[in-house]
This record gives C-alpha cells, sequence and structure tokens, in this order.
C-alpha cells in the first residue's frame, strides 16, 4: 500500500460523451511518459503550473489537439509530478489516450490512488481525503459546504488541538514512571482531570452532531406518515411540485413506498409517501403498512398528517405516541385540509406537545401553509445536533468512521477520569490515555493501516 515509486494514469471525467475530458498522470515519470506521446513541444524543458497546446499522437497519426498542464514535485496533488491532459470529450479518444500512456510505461491507477498519494505525502490528512470523496458526490449546497469545511481541515484542527493537549499530559505522567523511585510527580492531577473533562465534553459535541452533519451528506431520510385519505401524496406532489404519486379519495391506493428528492434552503430532504396506517385484511396493503412502520423507526424525521376535518391535533398526538416511534426522530404534527374548514382554529405555534417538534396546519390542495412547512423542516434538521450544538463555526462530523472512532475516544477518556478519581497510579492512566489518543489520531490517519486505507481509497472513484 505505502510503495508508490511508478506512474499511475486514469480517465479522470466521469463516462458518456461530453465537450471536454480529462486523463490525469502522477508520478516520478509522468512528465516522460505524457512527452513521449505529445508533440511538438518538449515537456521535460517546460516549467511546472504551465498549460501548453499539442497534440497527441499515435506513430504518425494524430489522435487529438489537446492542452497539457504540467506541474512539478512538489506542487500539485498528489505532491508527484502531475501531468493532466485535456481533449475532447469522445470515450474513444479518452480510452485511447489512456492505452497509449499505459504503452508508454504508465500503469491504470486504482480507485482512489491519487488521493491516497496525496495523503501518503502529506499533503492532505484522512480526515481531508474523505471529505474529497464527499465533495464528489455532493448533491446540495449544505452537503458541498460540509465537505468543503472539512477539506479545508475543520474536523482536523479540532481534533489535532485536543490530541496535543492530551499527548502534552502524557508526556509528563509517563516522564514521571522514569523517576518513581524519587516519588514525584510532573503532571497535577487535579489539571489532568479537568483537561481530560474538558476534551471529553468536546468529542462528546462531535458525537452529537453527527446526526446533523449525516443528514446534510446524505439527504434527510423524511416519512410523510398517516391515515388513508390525510392527503399524503397530495402533499409530496406539493412540496415537489410535480405529479409524482397517485392522488385518490379511494382508501389504501398508495401501497408501497414512494421516494423523492427536494432541496430546501441547501438541505436535501429524502421524501417517502407511504401507505396509510389501518387495519386491513387486504394483504399488499398490510405489507404496505408494516413498510411504513419500519421506515418510521429509521427516519430522521416524520411527518404525520392528519385530515383536520376528522381528527383534532390531541388525537392525532395520542395516535402517534401509540406507535412508539424513535425517540431522537424529529416529528411534526400537520393538520391537513385546512380550505375545507370554516370554523376557527386554535393557532398552531399554541400547540405544545411532549416529543413532537411543531404543529402546522396547512392545505396540500391550495399550497396554504406550505412555505411555513418548508421552514419547519429546516428548522427540524438544524435541531438534530440539539440547542446550541453546532454554533457556526463548530466542526460537525459526518463520517460513520470518525463516529466510531470517536465513541471509542470517549469510552476511554471516562476511564482515565474514573482512573484518576480512584487515584490509578501513573502507568494505568496512561494505559486508557494512549488509547484515546490512538482512536482520536485514527480519524486524521496519525495512526493507520493499510486495511484502513485500503477500506476507505478503495471506495474513491477511479482518477481521483
Amino acid at each position: 500500500m505505502h510503495a508508490h515509486e511508478d506512474t499511475i494514469a486514469a480517465i479522470s471525467t466521469p463516462p458518456g460523451q461530453g465537450a471536454l475530458g480529462m486523463v490525469r498522470v502522477s508520478g516520478p515519470q509522468a512528465i516522460e511518459v505524457v512527452n513521449r506521446i505529445f508533440h511538438p513541444k518538449d515537456l521535460s524543458q517546460v516549467p511546472g503550473h504551465s498549460l501548453h497546446y499539442g497534440q497527441i499522437v499515435q506513430g504518425e497519426e494524430v489522435l487529438d489537439e489537446v492542452v497539457v498542464g504540467v506541474f512539478r514535485a512538489p506542487r500539485s496533488f498528489t505532491r508527484e509530478d502531475v501531468v493532466e491532459i485535456s481533449c475532447h470529450g469522445s470515450s474513444y479518444i479518452l480510452q485511447q489516450c489512456l492505452q497509449l500512456l499505459l504503452e508508454a510505461g504508465a500503469r491504470p491507477a486504482r480507485p482512489g490512488e491519487f488521493s491516497l498519494r496525496a495523503y501518503l505525502h502529506g499533503a492532505l490528512d484522512l480526515a481531508q481525503a474523505e471529505a474529497v470523496a464527499d465533495l464528489i458526490a455532493s448533491s446540495s449546497a449544505a452537503a458541498h459546504r460540509l465537505a468543503m469545511d472539512q477539506l479545508r481541515g475543520g474536523i482536523s484542527r479540532e481534533l489535532s488541538q485536543l490530541r496535543s493537549q492530551l499527548l502534552d499530559f502524557t508526556s509528563l505522567i509517563e516522564l514521571e514512571l522514569d523517576f518513581s523511585e524519587e516519588d514525584v510527580e510532573f503532571a497535577d492531577r487535579s489539571q489532568l482531570l479537568q483537561l481530560v473533562s474538558e476534551i471529553d465534553r468536546r468529542l462528546q459535541g462531535l458525537i452529537r452532531s453527527f446526526q446533523y452533519g449525516n443528514a446534510l451528506k446524505e439527504g434527510v431520510p423524511t416519512v410523510i406518515m398517516g391515515k388513508p385519505n390525510a392527503g399524503k401524496s397530495t402533499l409530496l406532489n406539493a412540496l415537489l411540485q410535480d405529479e409524482r404519486a397517485i392522488v385518490s379519495d379511494i382508501p389504501g391506493t398508495t401501497r408501497d413506498v414512494i421516494e423523492d428528492r427536494i432541496v430546501i434552503a441547501g438541505i436535501e430532504f429524502r421524501l417517502q409517501d407511504t401507505a396509510g396506517l389501518r387495519e386491513t385484511a387486504d394483504v399488499i396493503e398490510a405489507e404496505g403498512v408494516s413498510r411504513t412502520l419500519a421506515l418510521a423507526q429509521r427516519a430522521s424525521l416524520l411527518l404525520y398528517l392528519f385530515d383536520l376535518t376528522t381528527e383534532t391535533p390531541q388525537a392525532a398526538y395520542q395516535y402517534v405516541r401509540s406507535l412508539e416511534l424513535p425517540p431522537q426522530a424529529q416529528v411534526l404534527l400537520l393538520g391537513n385540509k385546512l380550505d375545507q374548514l370554516s370554523p376557527p382554529l386554535p393557532h398552531a405555534a399554541q400547540l405544545q406537545f411532549e416529543g413532537i417538534a411543531g404543529v402546522h396546519f396547512l392545505s396540500a390542495k391550495t399550497g396554504q401553509g406550505l412555505d411555513a412547512l418548508r421552514q419547519a423542516l429546516v428548522e427540524a434538521v438544524q435541531a438534530f445536533s440539539g440547542p446550541g450544538e453546532a454554533p457556526p463555526g463548530q466542526a460537525i462530523i459526518s463520517n460513520i468512521r470518525h463516529l466510531d472512532a470517536l465513541k471509542k475516544a470517549h469510552q476511554a477518556l471516562q476511564d482515565v477520569q474514573q482512573g484518576l478519581q480512584a487515584g490509578l497510579t501513573g502507568d494505568l492512566l496512561t494505559i486508557d490515555i494512549r488509547t484515546a489518543l490512538h482512536y482520536i489520531g485514527e480519524i486524521t490517519g496519525e495512526i493507520t493501516t493499510d486495511e484502513v486505507l485500503g477500506n476507505i481509497f478503495g471506495k474513491f472513484c477511479i482518477g481521483k
């Protein structure tokens, strides 16, 4: 995994026909390899960070007219010599260009190998390298902002600072072990307990930020549920501004899950219209109800839609409570068919129920109240991390690997605090401190293995 003395090449633009395509080459022989198929200029004589017009040739035949970018080590993405060939976007031209490079001495790049080389050469830490993949996969403004913050070192700075503080104290405790016969104390135990408690508090804040960060990255699983004919499919269509689901007055029309995506205020919501909740002898409809309840247990955001003409908010709340939904989910009660009511209703903002993020009245048919609902959806997502847990500028995690490592580091720091309170000796304390340092270091790659690197970079696309 760590032996990268050869030169690699790959197509870096996605499959398909386009105006332009790119083939990227990196390694100690990158310039020499491209020089063998590029005319008329000698690339070995050109400065770094320069562009050059010419032709890619196959013997006496010109394959394409191209622009070649030359980036000399260490001022490149991989900190190796890198050459990027911009050609026309024909899949034939791209494949032929790559084949010529392989015949000239390069080898095919493995998935994520360019980013892996950037990490191994110190251009990126591991968290930043993972952010590259997240940036490529981002499908909303919020996911893009989160990936850019991590790529710029947001999470890395936070963790490096915490790790450095803990490492300094560990060094003092281990120094005491060298003078154990003299019974000296270099590390003040009360200060260490205060430091460990503060670091653990910050780690817990990062752990709590995962639900919010993962929602921004992957899109928020949002289940629209309710009894038959509450207007769930009408609401889905209204939010999407498209006739995505069949709307009918016949109960049980929706029998399977209908899913689509919408972006509101830069946040992607994965909307799921579900079968109406009721007892039924219809086997297919019963399966749809079962799937609805299963989805509800995994959802981050639940929109319980009820018919204002037949059900009160209080009754809807009692029904939601009977479903035993997961406590971590944000639940909004939505009273639909406001357009069919003439008597005045209590103000939705005045209705507050335990475990309910809010109550809203609307008409999915006419669009009344939909703007307020969109705002409520955004506010519900922002509340995922808890009150005050994700202020502007605070690092947010979105990677399940980071979450797992942080949880293990948190447990180790809990053991350190218990050990300090129990008066354990320095040699025993350092075991748990070193464990916490190990797991924090795993996130940024200060501590890692070839297996971990292979698992991470193997999920990247080829050419990145």
